[in-house]
């Protein structure tokens, strides 16, 4: 079953993305999540939150990116959705072949997928969800 835990709302400004580490502590204290994956889960939010202000609501401030926790069995999920189109997620370059190493950007996704155990993408990707083992 899939219960809903904490939501947070921002509006599209880059310096929203301070608010991610708070509500992350919240989730920390919550579940008592070990220091290893406080880190795992606050790049991985903090990437997606950046990613859905800036490409996502392109820093439209009267666009909104909601995050919403779920818990869903043994896992921690967290949605973050803008407001945009959605993108390829299908055809991402990777940052780790030779012509992209020196490119600024572009790792955001490759580093979700890293820390955290699954990595999906909903609605044409305006929303993409990471789920972490407790």
């Amino acid at each position: 079953m899939n219960e809903i835990l904490k939501t947070l709302t921002i509006q599209s400004n880059p310096k929203n993305v301070s608010r991610v580490e708070p509500f992350v502590d919240q989730l920390i204290q919550r579940f008592d999540i070990s220091p290893d994956m406080y880190g795992n889960i606050l790049i991985s939010l903090t990437e997606a939150v950046n990613n859905a202000i800036i490409h996502g609501n392109s820093e439209d401030e009267s666009k909104c990116v909601s995050i919403k926790t779920l818990r869903k069995t043994n896992n921690l999920a967290i949605q973050i959705s803008d407001e945009g189109g959605g993108f390829d997620f299908q055809n991402i370059p990777d940052p780790t072949s030779p012509e992209n190493l020196l490119k600024i950007g572009g790792r955001g996704v490759f580093l979700m997928k890293q820390l955290a155990h699954q990595v999906n993408f909903i609605n044409n990707g305006s929303t993409v969800e990471i789920e972490f083992k407790l």
